[in-house]
């Protein structure tokens, strides 16, 4: 089990790189971050990380980036969900409030999912009365900052494929979870992560939403995004059953 001071340089590390895309080293960790330890001790406690297989270093810069396991128990110890601005809130109660049916308002809450976390959206929903689900999928432009080439189009041909989007959401629960990398079931996606969580009734979810990322993704952002829309989505199923 690594030190509360390691998870600090984990968390550390973590930020930087979904926000630089770049390795991170000591010295920018100490310069930004308030740990009151030199970097000389941050290069300590990041050889101990190393060992433990929560980060890795991508060539032979001083810089490091955090592993599927690192993001793991950085999402496991993710003790605070970012906020949405208010802005964003308004955002999402105009956007949704103009749809005219369920349908409807699930399409747009794939596209808004899409444009709040600029990740990939998707969102499963019934179709009333015909016994089927319906996808919809939107953000795919926002792969393409992704990786390379050659992985983006393992990723756009999983996704065009439906029944692996349905797959993705088929084991949604009424709270959020995350696969982060490996933990994907589709070898295409696992240079990616998944934050999905069911929506509906609070014990009884009737569909799911989510959005698909690189593992560098916002977690924290994109967890209260998904989780936002969801509470709008499951109460207005519920106000229409009454």
């Amino acid at each position: 089990m690594t030190s509360d001071r390691r998870l600090e340089i984990l968390r550390a590390i973590v930020d930087e790189y979904v926000e630089t895309q770049e390795p991170v080293g000591s010295k920018v960790i100490a310069e930004k971050n308030s740990l009151g330890i030199s970097p000389a001790t941050i290069r300590n406690e990041m050889a101990v990380l190393e060992e433990e297989g929560l980060i890795t270093q991508p060539h032979t810069s001083a810089g490091r980036i955090p592993t599927d396991l690192g993001y793991r128990l950085f999402v496991d110890k993710l003790s605070e969900v970012k906020p949405l601005s208010g802005a964003e809130r308004r955002a999402i109660e105009t956007f949704l409030h103009g749809s005219n049916d369920l349908e409807e308002l699930l399409k747009r809450s794939a596209k808004l999912l899409a444009d709040i976390t600029k990740q990939v959206a998707v969102v499963k929903y019934p179709i009333i009365g015909e016994g089927r689900e319906q996808m919809a999928i939107s953000g795919t432009a926002h792969l393409a900052r992704s990786g390379d080439g050659n992985s983006l189009s393992k990723i756009l041909e999983a996704l065009e494929e439906q029944v692996v989007l349905l797959r993705l959401l088929n084991d949604a629960h009424p709270t959020v979870q995350v696969t982060i990398g490996s933990e994907q079931q589709d070898a295409n996606l696992q240079s990616t992560s998944l934050v999905t969580v069911g929506y509906g009734f609070d014990s009884n979810p009737v569909g799911a939403l989510g959005v698909l990322g690189p593992t560098r993704m916002d977690y924290a952002g994109s967890i209260s995004a998904v989780s936002a829309v969801a509470r709008y989505v499951g109460r207005y199923i519920t106000e229409s059953a009454q």
